[in-house]
């Protein structure tokens, strides 16, 4: 520990700023520590595992993974890549070239979502949040080239400038390898970067969308369809399901309502050179590796990566993504222990039943609204390890290893676009899972109201065998209570028990929440670091989770015999140890709605006596908070 900082003045760096001052951040990496180093370590352990298997010496478990391993092997083969050069994307990108107008693009609308070309909009099938046990079609705005609108502020000029600038010089190095003249090249970045300040007008911020009930706006095919004109979205719709579906949800009202500023005739050319150059940025991964460190340029400088991840890490990385439910199956059941699973499913209906009695307890809630809050919790599902079995869709996804890397990856993407529209008139699978095995995470799931817990993330600082209870209620426990908060965080309180979005409140104890609510916002905004300002508004529902994870873990902390306080707060800083480059922490504030990791480790405990007890924290320590200005919401 860094014995020369005093834990009531700094948590973080009293536990953390040894390993701090030692660590090498690699050259591939934006950071290292915490989540990331457990992640390395399943990574290396499953490259290993595939290097066997591809060299056949390890036998692989189902055609699932030998199409993983199929996959892993064609991205490793760099020499058959650079031989192909920008060639396999060249037809894609004839595809957008040779549009003469409006005509040809409405003809080709079908093709272009299903294929994945970006068009002017996004649309996709997702859960009805309003019925949650239904799908439905939504529809928003394309993404921005720089990582949030918030850069294309006035007061943020000479960012964006810097920004724009080096994206513009990659474009200007892939755009060397096709057909296009140099007058072609200079007029296609510009149109390109035209249209992108017009979408940077309309579309949501981070801060909006975090606000995920605000996407929730229902209309009707022919309402959608006249605000997109002069694209014939009724015909697309009847093309892609043979019939209209009752409604659509459009995520950006303000989006769609200008749309016609984005997208007309006069701006038909900026839009076919803006897909033209985001198909061909998009696309570089996939194709030789002269393309693939160009096309990294813009990405790893918002990182302040230096290096690409080797082509071996390239191909886990995509190999995993793309059949990453069979990879987590397996991961799980050959490295994850039954042991462990049993215990952990345990301490997750020990925290619920904390849960409830802290809930039916709660100061400024009615009965009526506990009584709901609590039928909340009895229904949540536990998702722990990995699935049972995989999802259909993987025997579905196929690709021909002797095709480029480019055409392999076309044809898997294809098969998921329509299995993603095949939805629309399908009832929704709850037992599908949001993330694998192998990942080193955990979520909440509002419109399902379950919480999922990866076999990855079940290891040391978050959770041991070997570690003492106490350490493990600071690891797992808390994030394990965290994900439950989410339930009931600014978003998820507004979803009932079955995850349909809901007010189940009364009106006078909703108005006591968001009181609680906005002093955590409060509690974070405007707090001053070297990569910026906080927005407390941004990562107020993470923090809500915290500060409920924490509420939860210390009263089951309260009931052991051999509690550690010091040992679980401790553990609690040693989770978010985290080093990284300061471009990317910059790129944290603008792109996370977790807070920094110094504060989720440093703001939380001084919300709680626990803290003051166990360490002897005074007014004159750094780590005080006033009694009036602390923040308990469950």
């Amino acid at each position: 520990m860094g014995k020369e900082i005093r834990a009531q003045d700094d948590l973080y760096l009293h536990v953390n700023k040894e390993w701090i001052d030692k660590a090498v951040i690699p050259d591939d990496k934006p950071r290292i520590g915490g989540f990331a180093d457990l992640d390395e370590g399943v990574e290396k352990l499953l490259i290993g595992d595939f290097n066997k298997m591809a060299a056949g010496k390890l036998k692989c478990p189902n055609a699932n993974v030998q199409k993983a391993i199929d996959l892993f092997k064609l991205v490793k083969n760099t020499e058959k890549r650079n031989a192909e050069g920008i060639a396999p994307v060249m037809n894609r990108l004839h595809k957008i070239d040779s549009l003469n107008g409006l005509d040809d693009l409405n003809a080709a609308l079908k093709e272009f979502v299903v294929s994945g070309i970006n068009l002017p909009f996004d649309m996709g099938v997702d859960v009805d949040m309003k019925n949650s046990l239904r799908h439905a079609l939504m529809i928003t705005g394309p993404r921005a080239i720089l990582p949030d609108v918030t850069y294309y502020k006035p007061e943020r000029e000479q960012q964006k400038a810097a920004l724009l600038g080096v994206w513009q010089g990659m474009v200007a190095q892939l755009l060397a390898h096709t057909h296009l003249t140099a007058e072609q090249q200079a007029q296609y970045i510009q149109d390109a970067l035209d249209f992108d300040a017009i979408i940077a007008t309309l579309v949501k911020s981070n801060e909006e969308w975090s606000d995920y009930p605000a996407m929730y706006n229902p209309m009707s095919v022919e309402e959608v369809a006249k605000l997109l004109a002069p694209l014939d979205f009724a015909k697309l719709v009847n093309d892609l399901f043979g019939n209209q579906p009752e409604k659509v949800i459009v995520a950006e009202p303000r989006f769609l309502n200008g749309f016609t500023t984005l997208f007309n005739a006069a701006n038909f050319d900026k839009y076919k050179h803006w897909a033209y150059i985001t198909e061909l940025v998009g696309s570089t991964s996939l194709l030789s590796e002269e393309l693939r460190a160009i096309g990294a340029t813009y990405s790893n400088m918002l990182s302040g990566v230096a290096a690409l991840p080797t082509i071996e890490k390239q191909a886990y990385r995509l190999a995993s993504s793309v059949f990453s439910e069979p990879v987590g199956i397996y991961y799980g059941k050959k490295y994850f222990g039954e042991k462990a699973k049993a215990d952990v499913v345990d301490i997750v209906k020990e925290i619920i039943e904390t849960y409830k009695g802290r809930v039916s307890r709660n100061d400024f809630l009615s009965e009526q609204t506990k009584e709901k809050a609590i039928k909340k919790l009895s229904t949540i599902v536990i998702k722990m390890g990995y699935p049972d079995k995989c999802n259909e869709l993987y025997d579905k996804l196929v690709f021909n290893p002797n095709d480029s890397l480019f055409t392999a990856m076309e044809s898997i993407r294809r098969i998921r676009a329509l299995d993603n529209l095949s939805k629309l008139n399908k009832d929704v699978d709850r037992s599908e899972w949001p993330m694998p095995g192998h990942m080193v995470n955990a979520c909440y799931n509002p419109t399902s109201n379950d919480i999922t817990f990866p076999a990855a993330i079940l290891q040391a600082p978050f959770y041991s065998i070997k570690q003492s209870r106490s350490e493990n209620l600071g690891g797992i426990g808390a994030v394990i209570g965290h994900e439950i908060s989410h339930a009931f965080d600014n978003n998820g309180a507004k979803c009932d028990e079955n995850g349909n979005l809901n007010n189940w409140w009364t009106d006078e104890d909703f108005k006591r929440f968001e009181e609680r609510t906005h002093a955590m916002i409060e509690e974070f905004d405007g707090i001053e670091l070297p990569q910026g300002k906080v927005n407390g508004t941004f990562i107020v529902s993470e923090n809500i989770a915290d500060n409920g994870g924490m509420a939860v873990t210390l009263e089951m902390m309260s009931h052991l015999k051999d509690a550690d306080y010091k040992a679980y707060f401790c553990n609690w800083a040693r989770v978010w140890c985290m080093k990284a480059r300061p471009e990317f922490l910059q790129l944290l504030l603008s792109v996370d709605v977790h807070g920094p990791a110094e504060l989720r480790a440093n703001m939380q405990p001084r919300n709680f006596p626990e803290w003051y007890k166990a360490f002897g924290v005074t007014e004159k320590d750094g780590m005080y908070l006033a009694p009036e200005k602390r923040v308990t919401i469950w």
